[in-house]
């Protein structure tokens, strides 16, 4: 572990207020060296810990600022060492001088995440804590940020953390088995282990299966957008984002590419895409736009079909077939679109195009994006397309790709534990699926992750954190 005495400026440019955390083994030693208290006769390394010291920062004779130093002793600090905390004023002058006098010093710049770094490797959280602290940092609802308070808290570990000791007692009973296999001896109850094996393997699916709702918590619910050229995709998009994101033409095939942003509408993330319209074209750009449509199609949870309402007819019959398929297990909203331009009447009759689609996951609207008519009405579908429940922070669901991948790995080695209990196999090799059950576990935690893994997570967060 590297023991240097590290340095960031831990707040955002353009404040009246800035910070610098300083941690390391010579943390309170090298701050004093710049720092001298407003009380004389007392050095910062005389002060107890958890206090604030009002005082000057020195560069030799010159006062650089007025600061105010909270000091922390090890072990009880964010990281687990000895640290410092300056707050001076927010100039980015000021923060660089005293920055450039802590390394003068013997501090060094702080890389990306390594406060959180340390205070992981010193143990004071686990790494799904520690990755929680990144999640913290970046949500933007209050889903979000319900889901990254309770990981902070622990309550992921702690579930996880149940069922390791129960498979390491299983697994320990096995084992001992083994060393008394000429006396054929059983100590490990099969039929006890059934039915743990069943009990994680039904908690290890709920968490696995979280991931598709905590997913679209953290990163929005992807809808894709999408209908023949001139439908008014764009201009959705524009009125549903508030603002010119995408170009609008009257010349067919303007969107060429696609164009994607989130907005939070009811407290719920969206990600909304607009696509490429859908038209037989002989321009190789188009085409693979149009191609990219149907991949973003295939990715989206909720569609909004846009279809003209002028020339509706002709535009769902010729992509009823290209698109209903595509949308198994998915919402479907028919937008149509331009409904300033027809009748009454005209709507009733544009509802029976729709008799064959899927009733169950097809609604319809009549709006109009350029007139921002009935817009507000599109939102409030949405939200209940989204079928998102309400979060707290008690609730366990996952969000980290990562932690992901570790459940369903862990899931196929419970699988094999079920399937080896059931065809009676040595339990040599139960126990190794059992150890691997436990690996996958642990290895959500990082009590069994490898440095290039830590090296991943870590180089993402912000510098100061």
């Amino acid at each position: 572990m590297n023991q240097d005495t590290i340095c960031a400026i831990a707040t955002a440019q353009g404040g009246a207020i800035g910070s610098i955390r300083v941690s390391g083994p010579e943390a309170i030693s090298i701050t004093g060296s710049i720092f001298k208290p407003a009380k004389t006769g007392k050095l910062l390394s005389e002060q107890k810990p958890y206090t604030l010291t009002f005082g000057r920062i020195y560069d030799g004779d010159e006062i650089i600022d007025e600061v105010i130093v909270s000091l922390f002793r090890a072990p009880h600090s964010y990281t687990g060492e000895d640290s410092t905390e300056i707050t001076c004023h927010g100039s980015s002058y000021i923060l660089q001088q005293v920055m450039q006098l802590l390394i003068k010093n013997g501090c060094r710049i702080a890389q990306p995440g390594e406060y959180t770094q340390r205070a992981f490797l010193n143990g004071k959280m686990d790494l799904s804590q520690a990755e929680a602290v990144a999640d913290l940092i970046a949500s933007s609802s209050a889903a979000t940020h319900r889901l990254a308070m309770s990981q902070m808290r622990g309550g992921f570990n702690k579930e996880l953390t149940e069922l390791r000791n129960k498979l390491l007692n299983f697994t320990s009973m096995i084992e001992l088995e083994l060393d008394f296999s000429e006396e054929d001896v059983e100590f490990a109850d099969r039929s006890a282990l059934r039915k743990l094996a069943d009990e994680i393997e039904q908690v290890i699916s709920r968490l696995a299966h979280s991931f598709s709702v905590g997913n679209a918590i953290k990163n929005g619910v992807p809808v894709a957008i999408i209908g023949e050229t001139n439908a008014g995709k764009s201009t959705l998009l524009n009125v549903l984002l508030n603002e010119d994101k995408a170009i609008v033409s009257d010349i067919h095939g303007t969107t060429r590419d696609v164009i994607e942003d989130t907005i939070n509408i009811g407290g719920i993330t969206f990600r909304f895409i607009d696509t490429a319209g859908i038209r037989e074209t002989n321009d190789a750009i188009e085409s693979l736009g149009i191609e990219r449509t149907f991949q973003k199609l295939d990715q989206a949870e909720i569609v909004l079909w846009m279809v003209d309402a002028v020339n509706a007819t002709s535009q769902t019959e010729q992509l009823s077939e290209k698109i209903i398929p595509r949308c198994e297990g998915k919402h479907l909203i028919v937008v149509f679109n331009k409904a300033d331009l027809i009748e009454d009447k005209q709507k009733e009759n544009l509802q029976s195009l729709l008799k064959d689609f899927p009733k169950e996951s097809t609604e319809s609207i009549f709006i109009s994006a350029k007139q921002r008519e009935n817009t507000s009405e599109l939102q409030k579908m949405l939200i209940d397309a989204a079928h998102l429940p309400t979060v707290t922070q008690n609730d366990i669901i996952v969000t980290n790709v990562r932690h992901y991948e570790a459940l369903n790995k862990a899931l196929e080695a419970i699988h094999r534990v079920q399937s080896g209990l059931d065809s009676q196999i040595s339990g040599d090799f139960l126990s190794q699926d059992i150890r691997e059950c436990i690996f996958f576990i642990s290895d959500i935690a990082g009590e069994v992750t490898n440095d290039m893994v830590l090296q991943n997570i870590f180089q993402h967060f912000c510098i100061g954190k």
